[in-house]
């Protein structure tokens, strides 16, 4: 029946299995809300990809139920449906099909939409996110000078987004997608280690005061990494390009998170990769032909 409407994307559909652990335990954190907010995301995520490819007379590809699930993920518990549901509306037409669609696109569609929302609609996602009743996040929690059990950050117990929490079904997800080689392994590691090394500075020097362990598994460091990080349209090609990308990830999320009023930075810095993708590939394949020619 899917095959009908959908392009058949194995790689695409990897990615979605390693994710549906992470939606169990959403479930099971956020109940009758997470599945109705998911809901309407993939309804009106597919809805907008379909407006667009009828007129091209080409099915949607399955590439925008990553982008839905991944936003749905990405969401708090406590956004207005009707504003995620813009959301990511916004993404699939803007950072998406307005490039051609998949495989043309240069922005991460979900995350453009998470960002979308998050300036557009700050008055409203403050009111639900930041409640007194609801509490905070351990990101704010550290900036204020305290601490959070690593325990806790580890089985992903605690406020943040829908399914960004858990680093250990991330960690999970992420040996399987490098099993499979649905991810490039290099991405996440140069990632990882540029921010691990900025930020240990950052701490050992008293700019901060959360430890590198607490900042790599707190917020959605880790569920940008595994799956925004190493999407294989907007992520670069080339060997070279592809440490210089996931290093200038890395360093601007630490910088954000340290410097800048969002206590968070994951968003904005890949929509900053993604912009200096193309630039990467392009002298990454320049070093490669001069080598080439003095060989």
């Amino acid at each position: 029946m899917l095959t009908k409407f959908f392009q058949k994307q194995l790689m695409m559909r990897k990615v979605l299995y390693s994710l549906i652990p992470i939606f169990i335990y959403s479930i099971y954190l956020h109940g009758l809300k997470f599945l109705i907010s998911t809901i309407f995301i993939f309804l009106f995520g597919s809805i907008t990809e379909y407006f667009f490819t009828k007129i091209q007379n080409k099915k949607i590809s399955e590439a925008v139920l990553v982008s839905c699930a991944l936003y749905a993920l990405s969401i708090p518990p406590y956004a207005p449906i009707w504003i995620s549901s813009i959301g990511i509306i916004f993404g699939i037409t803007f950072a998406k099909m307005v490039f051609g669609g998949f495989g043309r696109n240069i922005f991460n569609p979900a995350i453009a939409a998470r960002l979308f929302v998050y300036i557009s609609f700050p008055v409203a996602f403050n009111s639900y996110t930041l409640d007194t009743a609801v509490g905070a996040t351990p990101l704010s929690i550290f900036r204020n000078g305290y601490t959070f059990s690593k325990i806790r950050l580890f089985l992903g117990n605690y406020l943040g987004t829908f399914g960004e929490t858990s680093t250990l079904l991330i960690i999970l997800a992420a040996i399987y997608l490098i099993y499979t080689k649905t991810a490039n392994w290099k991405l996440m590691f140069s990632t990882l280690l540029s921010f691990s090394i900025l930020n240990s500075i950052f701490y050992f020097t008293n700019i901060i005061n959360i430890d590198p362990l607490s900042s790599i598994f707190a917020g959605s460091f880790l569920f940008v990494i595994v799956f925004m990080v190493t999407d294989p349209v907007t992520a670069p090609k080339q060997k070279l390009s592809i440490w210089l990308y996931g290093t200038l990830i890395g360093l601007s999320i630490s910088l954000i998170r340290t410097f800048s009023l969002f206590p968070e930075g994951t968003s904005f810095a890949i929509l900053l990769g993604n912009s200096f993708a193309p630039l990467f590939d392009e002298f990454s394949k320049k070093i490669k032909e001069r080598k080439e020619a003095k060989a």
